[in-house]
């Protein structure tokens, strides 16, 4: 399921710059203090954190997300769920709609962890878990979706479809299956331009999630938990999250350049970067070619800022103009390139607009400290 090779365990101790490229690579120090950060956030709110784990995908990453506790982590494929519980995770939170054709494995992993749970946001789905009974002594644990205002999953909070869905959930079949609590992820934060804006969605969302809550209560049904979460959302919660009991952010253990532009960190905690190497000069159209093209780096980003889809680390002056499979175009943001500052061979570094997408891109993750490598982080892959 990863993509470990032996081969890469000789770049342990290699300085960053003799690295076969494009190389993500990854500061220890900034994922540790962004780790700690977070907890430190959420502990001053009396929250839990459970960490999204689909950024990087590496039991490392994990472990460093959660304390070491091992325990509590959000995944959104089950190739995830079944690599964290081989890797000694618990407490694990599938949180995608329910697969209609993966409920075996599903059920195996309920039967094997102590906590295994799992998300639902119709009816439907309700009745293929009732179809699909655990042994006894083990029941489903559900979180039922909530859409928020991201429009993405979910069922509207303001829906009475929605308090029927969670009586249902609660009360059908005590035997096989239990409400955990109500999950909501601001994914709409990410269309905001300043912390206001990404605060006033989390206050929002987390309105709305109360409100639900407390209806269900009065309603006489048991919702233990309401959690919501984003990046943007939980890198500067509103006083009201602290009435929730768990957040659920992701992507802060690398940050990118498109959580800067949020304001959700400073430049400084950016943890990530792809390192690629100048292979041409173009004088006759002014560029740089690249050994990174959209093979290592996500397009993700490209209309949106006038970096595209990375900023050139140290070099204000450039900038990325074009992706092809194995190939990236560097311009100068004005006038004439100086091609003697950039020799073939030299090494720039890209900081990407989305981490979560160019991660996906790699085998493994050159972790360094001190200017050299210390760890190799091997990710999961697949659904």
């Amino acid at each position: 399921m990863d993509g470990r090779t032996d081969s890469t365990s000789t770049w342990l101790g290699a300085p960053l710059q003799q690295l076969p490229t494009p190389a993500l690579t990854l500061d220890r120090a900034t994922m540790q203090s962004n780790a700690e950060r977070m907890r430190e956030r959420c502990q001053a709110l009396g929250l839990r954190l459970r960490p999204h784990v689909k950024t990087h995908k590496t039991l490392e990453g994990a472990e460093l997300a959660t304390g070491g506790t091992r325990r509590g982590i959000v995944v959104s494929t089950l190739a995830e769920a079944q690599f964290f519980a081989a890797g000694g995770f618990d407490d694990i939170l599938y949180a995608y709609p329910l697969p209609g054709g993966r409920l075996e494995e599903c059920a195996a992993l309920a039967q094997r962890l102590e906590a295994f749970q799992v998300l639902l946001d119709s009816p439907q789905a309700l009745a293929l878990l009732r179809q699909h009974p655990l042994p006894p002594g083990k029941r489903w644990l559900v979180w039922l979706k909530l859409d928020c205002g991201n429009s993405r999953a979910g069922v509207r909070p303001t829906d009475p479809s929605a308090m029927a869905l969670a009586r249902a959930i609660a009360e059908e079949a005590l035997e096989e299956v239990m409400l955990v609590g109500v999950y909501a992820h601001c994914g709409n934060t990410y269309g905001c331009r300043d912390v206001q804006a990404v605060q006033a969605i989390a206050r929002a969302t987390t309105s709305a999630v109360l409100d639900f809550v407390t209806a269900l209560r009065q309603a006489g049904v048991p919702c233990p938990q309401a959690s919501i979460g984003s990046t943007p959302s939980c890198s500067h919660p509103v006083p009201e999250m602290a009435q929730l009991t768990e957040v659920h952010p992701g992507n802060y253990l690398l940050y990118d350049l498109q959580q800067t532009l949020l304001g959700s960190c400073h430049p400084e905690e950016v943890a990530i970067r792809v390192l690629t190497r100048v292979i041409g000069h173009y004088p006759h159209r002014n560029q740089l070619l690249l050994d990174c093209g959209w093979a290592a780096l996500s397009h993700h980003g490209r209309d949106q800022l006038p970096a595209g889809c990375a900023a050139i680390e140290g070099h204000p002056e450039l900038r990325l103009v074009g992706l092809t499979q194995e190939h990236g175009q560097v311009e100068a943001v004005d006038g004439q390139l100086d091609f003697g500052r950039y020799p073939l061979g030299s090494t720039l570094a890209l900081i990407p607009f989305h981490a979560c997408a160019t991660a996906a891109m790699h085998p493994v993750y050159y972790v360094h400290a001190e200017g050299k490598v210390v760890e190799l982080w091997h990710p999961v892959r697949g659904w």
